[in-house]
């Protein structure tokens, strides 16, 4: 795993054209700190600077890209070609992965797991939210308060531990507003928070929040930000599920501000790695699981200053490699497969490519 600090990058290719450099370089940085933060859990026990540090990362990053991810989905329509891109590009590789991470850790680990695709694991509740909020989209564009709906849902569930983890609904459902909000934006409100005041802005804030995370270190249940338990669960009484998610979406929102301040909008060398980010989420947990289960966050080593540093950057760099073209397109067939074999041809396209060879032979 650590080795990747010093493999090189390869070069990433130009984006494609029509693509936001700004949302690009939002979705690297994020996919970033998400890997880098997975790296920390094993460590962060050790040291309460850390352990802030990945609360105040953890308060946010999911939350950004979870953003993003809805405002790419707002041309979505239910029309066959998007429920086919939806089918080959979430729920395939979500049950490929399922899959192979249970059999990933019996290899390497030697430790049997139940291969379930009702019970997510680790990073794959992900794909699981993805597919059912995108379906949910054309609601959501129907309804004329989507964001509060969304709101008072994640609410409801804080206080509603009976929902289980199949499926890990409870996460779908807090998780809900940040994708609904990402339906509701629109360009014009990313660049009002790209403004030059705005970046001023969120320095003083991004101090205040991190010695806020320090304080609330010893004090506060790190649970409440995986937003996968009910109040009841984390032994709070119901009343403070509503409130809580009120404030950690309050919280989460501000912070993910500042981050988009912060994302450059230039075109820089790891834009075209935005493409990928997929990729590098689904990936990096190999990475991190593998350290883990041969014991090399155990090492004394990375539990100093220097050896948790040497972690992160060595996660950053994988987490890099794995959002490159190379990678891409040696697991493209099961993180984006075509599958055109599985779906019925569209009557109205097979019609529309009859006709210009029609028109060729009557030529």
């Amino acid at each position: 795993m650590f080795h990747a600090a010093s493999s090189p990058v390869p070069s990433p290719r130009p984006p494609r054209p029509g693509r936001d450099a700004f949302f690009d370089n939002a979705k690297y940085l994020a996919i970033v700190l998400v890997a880098v933060a997975h790296s920390w859990e094993p460590l962060k026990g050790d040291s309460r600077t850390l352990q802030a540090a990945y609360l105040f990362v953890y308060a946010f990053h999911m939350p950004a890209f979870i953003v993003v991810s809805g405002f790419f989905s707002r041309s979505f329509d239910g029309s066959p070609d998007r429920l086919r891109r939806l089918i080959t590009g979430v729920a395939v590789p979500y049950v490929v992965f399922e899959t192979a991470y249970p059999l990933f850790r019996q290899a390497v680990d030697g430790q049997p797991m139940d291969i379930t695709l009702l019970d997510p694991w680790y990073l794959t509740w992900f794909l699981v939210a993805l597919f059912i909020w995108r379906l949910t989209t054309p609601v959501w564009k129907l309804v004329r308060w989507p964001l509060p709906i969304a709101l008072v849902l994640a609410m409801l569930a804080s206080v509603t531990p009976g929902i289980g983890d199949d499926l890990d609904l409870q996460r779908v459902l807090q998780f809900l507003p940040f994708f609904v909000l990402g339906l509701c934006l629109k360009p014009e409100h990313f660049r009002l928070v790209r403004r030059a005041s705005v970046r001023i802005a969120a320095v003083p804030v991004f101090a205040l929040a991190l010695a806020f995370a320090y304080w609330a270190v010893p004090r506060m249940n790190t649970a409440w930000f995986y937003h996968r338990d009910a109040a009841q669960e984390l032994a709070a009484p119901w009343w403070v599920g509503p409130v809580m998610q009120l404030a950690l979406f309050g919280c989460s929102l501000l912070l993910t501000a500042c981050f988009f301040a912060w994302v450059p909008g230039r075109t820089l060398w790891f834009t075209a790695l935005g493409a990928g980010t997929l990729y590098g989420y689904l990936l990096h947990g190999f990475l991190i699981k593998a350290a883990d289960y041969r014991g090399v966050f155990a090492r004394p080593f990375f539990h100093t200053h220097l050896g948790m540093l040497t972690v992160s950057l060595a996660v950053a760099a994988a987490v890099t490699v794995l959002c490159s073209a190379p990678v891409r397109r040696v697991f493209r067939c099961v993180v984006e497969p075509r599958m055109d074999w599985a779906f019925r041809k569209d009557p109205v396209r097979a019609a529309q490519e009859r006709e210009p060879r029609r028109e060729k032979v009557s030529a």
